[in-house]
């Protein structure tokens, strides 16, 4: 039984920091069938509504988001975490500074090609 996965050391601080748009930043650690991915929004910046095949955990270090999910507001805070199911809309509007770690199955193939112009806005 062989395998090609590779084990994979990765500090933090050797991941690319992107700016995405005056108040969003990411750094993102891809494995073979998941991504992990530390999103940084200052306070007021906006995550427009979208949606995408992948399941989404969002682990909330530092701050506050307010989502609006599933027709309701939710507001998470650090500690707290949001599970949010494939394909189901939802936008997040950052209440505080906040840093979350983003947990997608499968990678989120968008944002490695770039192509997550609703992310680059006022860039």
């Amino acid at each position: 039984m062989g395998s090609s996965a590779q084990l994979k050391y990765i500090p933090w601080k050797s991941v690319e920091h992107e700016e995405l748009s005056p108040l969003i930043g990411r750094e993102m650690v891809v494995g073979d069938k998941i991504m992990l991915a530390r999103v940084f929004l200052k306070k007021g910046a906006h995550v427009p509504l979208h949606h995408h095949h992948n399941e989404q955990v969002t682990y909330i270090l530092e701050g506050a988001l307010k989502f609006a999910i599933g027709g309701k507001e939710i507001v998470v805070r650090a500690g707290e975490v949001l599970c949010i199911p494939s394909n189901m809309p939802h936008e997040a509007w950052a209440i505080e500074d906040t840093l979350d770690l983003d947990i997608f199955d499968p990678p989120r193939e968008d944002w490695l090609s770039k192509n997550d112009t609703y992310l680059r806005r006022g860039r």
